[in-house]
């Protein structure tokens, strides 16, 4: 069953269902606790409401029985690609996805990708997306490849811990 952005439908992926949607002001502070429980890397609450405000319509969250369990958060720059030669472009970048432990392997990830890839796309005329990613996360790396993404490049010394980070991107 494929997922339609923006919808508010059931999405079933192994016999279990969750509702991918639009991240509202109320979902914040659930998507925060998401973060600091799932990754080392953290933002003050005013970063995550003005990405909501300027990029909304590419901000999902993923709920399960009515809880909030996963979020991706993305926005809009302007730039040199990371892929195709040229001049500046406007391009998506995927700034934090998390899903709670409990809830992984079920295709939140994936469908919040999607859904996040799309809405950058057509909301936001997006020619490329880009995200970095732990060179040693492995299953994020698996996904994001199988969702079309590439890896670009190698950012040393990336993350505050000084593990590298890979950018991955991929054109729309």
């Amino acid at each position: 069953m494929e997922h339609i952005a923006g919808t508010r439908g059931p999405h079933s992926v192994k016999g279990k269902s969750f509702v991918v949607r639009r991240a509202t002001l109320e979902d914040i502070p659930k998507v925060i606790v998401i973060n600091r429980v799932t990754l080392p890397e953290n933002y003050p609450e005013w970063f995550w409401r003005e990405h909501l405000e300027k990029w909304g319509d590419a901000f999902f969250v993923a709920e399960v029985d009515g809880k909030v369990v996963g979020y991706v958060m993305s926005r809009v720059e302007y730039g040199a690609p990371n892929i195709a030669k040229g001049t500046l472009i406007k391009k998506g970048h995927i700034v934090s996805i998390a899903v709670l432990e409990g809830y992984r392997r079920r295709g939140i990830g994936a469908a919040l990708m999607k859904a996040a890839i799309e809405a950058l796309r057509d909301k936001y005329g997006c020619k490329e997306v880009y995200l970095e990613v732990r060179v040693s996360n492995e299953p994020a790396i698996r996904l994001y490849e199988k969702l079309g993404f590439q890896k670009v490049r190698v950012l040393p010394m990336y993350y505050l811990d000084g593990e590298d980070a890979y950018l991955m991107a991929m054109e729309l």
